[in-house]
């Protein structure tokens, strides 16, 4: 295995961006002009190519994780940042099922003709270059990497310096499949460095950089909507709910709740707060809180959840607006749904919000209110991920409104352009 070098001087930094933002634009073009077997066949050949690498990638990741216990990383964050063997077939997997998708490059979204004769389409094209900025796991590496080039993007993928060594032999996997197929290395690049100045130089080259994708923590987000000189698709924390409304089923109430928390604390979709009918509270409460406290998690509550429950800590008015990534969740009793609604509407990320009731109309009024990207119906948040939507992976879950929202997939990878057929009209 050949071990990631880490250049530190920003001059130097700024320059590498520069070249790389470059080779990116130059690679983006041939990309965009590749046909759809040369493209899956690239996909296909990082999957082969990671399954081949694996026992490589579990040494760099083994640098990594170590560098990140010796800092005192939370267990939760660690959590995210280990790989094993389940996890890299999976990223291969992942990479396999993308491949497998049709391709929304060259797709006809519409198309009309005009009094005139004119004869007008709207068609799928790729986004260009993506910068990716991203925290903690490195098989968005490969999520990241096999969707922007089935969307015909190049990319430059940054990852977070605790993830430096296994990205970085992540990527020479992506690339081994570009040369494979045919296809510049250089479609897939990431700068050579854990230091911070290659983000501020990403967010600075519009010139080269389309869309800036940043799949972080708060900080991470609202730096880069801050300084970006690009557009921005913003995954923004996952502050995300279950309600348990008082026509919920009390054991599936209890089963998703503690699936919605505690199968992967440390995922962007995991349940931060539970909000509870005040109508089945004292019913329905200890029960879920039995199953929160033998799985290990630390339960807050306000004063009405505390009466009926003792285990029940305070929360504080920032739990509510708390993604802990972590074995805490926060429990509020609300009159009704839209109690619910409205603390939801006020505290929550615009991520994924659910409802566990049997009541169709009632459901159906809080699918309607809840301002976010993802909203659900009995079943738990866990399943906010684009590989449990069928779209292969995702380059993250956007909580804003203009172009793409919830997860992104390739499709929300691409723009389009209108292509306009005529026989010699002109125009009076």
């Amino acid at each position: 295995m050949t071990v990631a070098h880490d250049i530190s001087d920003n001059a130097d930094i700024a320059a590498t961006l520069l070249a790389m933002g470059a080779a990116a634009r130059e690679a983006g073009r041939a990309l965009a002009q590749a046909s759809s077997a040369d493209k899956d066949a690239a996909i296909r050949g990082g999957a082969e190519t990671i399954r081949e690498r694996q026992a490589d990638i579990l040494a760099a990741n083994e640098i990594d994780v170590a560098a990140a216990t010796q800092k005192g990383i939370s267990g939760a964050m660690l959590d995210r940042l280990i790989l094993d063997d389940k996890r890299i077939e999976a990223m291969a997997r992942g990479l396999e099922e993308v491949a497998a998708l049709p391709d929304p490059v060259g797709t006809v979204l519409d198309e009309w003709q005009r009094p005139n004769g004119l004869k007008i389409s709207r068609i799928r094209v790729p986004l260009g270059v993506i910068g990716v900025i991203y925290e903690s796991r490195p098989n968005v590496t490969a999520d990241a990497g096999g969707l922007c080039l089935k969307a015909g993007n190049a990319a430059i993928l940054r990852g977070g310096s605790d993830t430096f060594h296994t990205s970085a032999v992540i990527l020479e996997c992506l690339q081994h499949g570009l040369a494979t197929a045919g296809l510049p290395a250089t479609c897939l690049q990431a700068p050579p460095t854990t230091d911070r100045a290659a983000v501020g130089a990403m967010l600075a080259m519009a010139d080269y950089i389309d869309v800036i994708v940043p799949r972080g923590g708060k900080s991470l987000v609202e730096r880069v909507q801050s300084e970006a000189r690009m557009p921005v698709f913003a995954h923004l924390e996952g502050i995300c709910h279950t309600y348990v409304h008082e026509g919920a089923q009390p054991d599936m109430a209890r089963t998703i709740v503690l699936n919605a928390k505690m199968r992967r604390t440390g995922i962007c979709g995991a349940t931060e707060t539970v909000l509870i009918d005040r109508a089945v509270a004292p019913a329905m409460l200890a029960p879920i809180v039995d199953d929160l406290a033998e799985a290990g998690c630390e339960v807050r509550g306000d004063a009405t959840a505390q009466g009926i429950d003792g285990r029940i800590g305070a929360a504080t008015d920032d739990d509510w607006d708390t993604e802990y990534l972590d074995s805490i969740v926060a429990v509020k009793v609300v009159d009704g749904v839209d109690g619910a609604i409205d603390h939801i509407n006020h505290h929550g990320s615009n991520h994924t919000d659910a409802i566990v009731t049997d009541d169709d109309a009632v459901a159906a009024r809080f699918l309607e209110r809840i301002d976010s990207g993802i909203v659900m119906h009995n079943t738990s948040t866990q399943f906010a991920d684009g590989g449990e939507f069928g779209m292969g992976a995702e380059i993250g879950i956007s909580t804003g409104r203009l172009h793409a929202r919830g997860p992104v997939g390739a499709e929300q990878l691409t723009t389009y352009k209108y292509v306009v057929r005529g026989d010699g009209q002109l125009r009076p």
